[in-house]
């Protein structure tokens, strides 16, 4: 999943609010508990989150600075596919204790008294799965430049 934007800021101010883990884990907290895992002064800084990890790149523009989010979502293992229930024995009723209609309506010999289960087809093995959809993702990712880009006061106001 990735983002990117060029926003009317320049790199120190970008820098000053990405660096800071608290102000990171504001914008990225829906990826669960933010760690900042590795940074480059003014340029990139990778994070790790519960659900997913990526970095923020940030990239001197004409205007602005050129900011690109990305992240991968944190595969997991599916969970243990369910034990199959084993089959119940199969029972052939007693000849003594037949009543009327269990004479009249009896079966021809060979054909079991109660039906076997159909048997348990086992599921294919799906493979790990993403805790976080990319459309959840990627809409996590264009929240947090759209607030990266905001204006957070009024300017010629007092």
């Amino acid at each position: 999943m990735e983002a990117k934007r060029t926003l009317v800021k320049s790199p120190p101010e970008l820098w000053a609010e990405l660096s800071d883990l608290s102000a990171l884990a504001r914008h990225l907290g829906e990826f669960g508990e933010i760690r900042i895992t590795r940074t480059e002064p003014e340029s990139v800084v990778e994070w790790e989150g519960d659900l997913a990890s990526g970095s923020v790149r940030l990239e001197p523009s004409g205007w602005g600075t050129k900011v690109t989010l990305t992240a991968l979502p944190v595969v997991t293992d599916p969970p243990p596919a369910p034990e199959p229930e084993p089959a119940a024995p199969v029972t052939e009723p007693v000849a003594e204790q037949r009543g009327f209609w269990a004479r009249l309506l009896r079966r021809p010999a060979g054909v079991p008294a109660v039906a076997a289960p159909p048997p348990v087809r086992a599921a294919a093995d799906p493979g790990p799965l993403p805790v976080i959809d990319a459309a959840t993702g990627e809409a996590v990712l264009g929240r947090a430049l759209d607030t990266l880009g905001a204006a957070h006061h009024r300017p010629f106001s007092r």
